[in-house]
C-alpha cells in the first residue's frame, strides 16, 4: 500500500508540475493555430533545486550531504523516466494511455481490496469475519476483479477519454485565458452529460465482466447510481475544472487517470460491498 501510495503521489506531481509549468499562451490554443510544442515544456525542467554539498560544510553535516546527493540522482532519474514516458505519449498517445489507465486502475483495485480487508480485520461482527474469510478468504487477493477493474481501465477508460477530449476540444477549442465561460461550458458538458452516461456504462461494462445478469446490473444502478453520481460530482467537478483549465491537452487523460486512482478505490468498494 505504502509503495501504491508513494507512486501515485510522485505521479501526481509529476503531473500537476508539467501542467503548472506549461505555457499557457500556448498549450491551450486550438493544434491547428498553436505553436505549442508537448513535450517541450518539461524537457528541461528539473523537478527540484537541490543545493549541492559545500567544501567547507561543518563534518556533521557530511551525512546531510550525501541524503542531498542521492535525492539528486534519484530525481534525476525520475526526470529522465518522466521524458521518456512524454517521448512515448507523444509516439503513441492511445496505447500509452491505455496502458497508464490499465496499470493505475488496477492498482487502485488493490488498495481497495487491501482496505476491504483492513476493515474486516477491525470488524468485531463474527458473522462478518466469517462470511469474508469464507467467499474470499479474507487476506487473499482477487485476481479476477484486478483484472477487470485493469481490463476496464486498458480497454474502456482510456480510449473513452481520448477521444471524447479531442472531440470536446475539436467543439471548443482551448483558449489562451484558463478562466473563460469556454472552459465553464466544457466543465458543465463533462460532468453533466458525458459522466452520469460513462457512469452508467461502467457499471454495465465492470457488471458484464464479472458474470451478472441484465436484471442484476439494473438493480444495482437502481441502488447505487445516485449516490455514485453526487460522491462524483465533489471530487470531479473541481478535478475537470482544475484538467481543462490548466493542463495541456496531452496530459489531460494522464491528469484524469491519476484522480481515477482514487475514484476506482471508491467505485471498487462500491461495486464489490457484497
Amino acid at each position: 500500500m505504502k509503495t501504491i501510495a508513494s507512486a501515485s503521489n510522485t505521479l501526481l506531481l509529476l503531473v500537476l508540475s508539467s501542467c503548472g509549468v506549461a505555457s499557457l499562451t500556448n498549450a491551450f490554443m486550438s493544434p491547428q493555430q498553436s505553436t505549442y510544442t508537448p513535450l517541450s515544456y518539461q524537457r528541461n525542467t528539473p523537478l527540484t533545486h537541490l543545493p549541492s554539498p559545500s567544501n567547507n560544510a561543518h563534518p556533521q553535516s557530511s551525512s546531510s550531504s550525501s541524503t542531498c546527493l542521492h535525492l539528486a540522482e534519484l530525481s534525476g532519474g525520475i526526470t529522465e523516466v518522466w521524458n521518456s514516458y512524454l517521448d512515448a505519449l507523444e509516439a503513441n498517445p492511445l496505447l500509452v494511455k491505455s496502458i497508464t489507465a490499465g496499470v493505475i486502475l488496477g492498482a487502485a483495485d488493490l488498495s481497495g481490496q487491501a482496505l476491504q480487508q483492513a476493515i474486516a480485520t477491525n470488524n468485531d461482527d463474527a458473522s462478518t469475519t466469517s462470511e469474508l474469510s469464507t467467499n474470499n478468504n479474507s487476506n487473499s487477493v482477487d485476481i479476477a476483479r484486478f483484472l477487470r477493474f485493469a481490463f476496464f481501465g486498458f480497454i474502456l477508460q482510456a480510449p473513452w477519454n481520448h477521444f471524447y477530449y479531442q472531440i470536446l476540444d475539436g467543439a471548443l477549442p482551448p483558449t489562451e485565458d484558463p478562466f473563460t465561460s469556454t472552459t465553464a461550458i466544457k466543465v458543465v458538458i463533462d460532468q453533466f452529460i458525458q459522466a452520469p452516461i460513462f457512469t452508467v456504462i461502467i457499471f454495465g461494462f465492470l457488471g458484464v465482466l464479472e458474470g451478472k445478469s441484465l436484471d442484476s446490473i439494473k438493480e444495482q444502478l437502481d441502488e447505487d447510481y445516485v449516490d455514485t453520481m453526487l460522491a462524483n460530482w465533489k471530487l470531479w467537478v473541481p478535478a475537470t475544472a482544475v484538467n481543462i483549465a490548466f493542463c495541456p491537452p496531452i496530459l489531460r487523460v494522464l491528469f484524469l487517470n491519476v484522480v481515477f486512482f482514487f475514484w476506482s478505490i471508491f467505485l471498487s468498494l462500491k461495486l464489490n460491498k457484497d
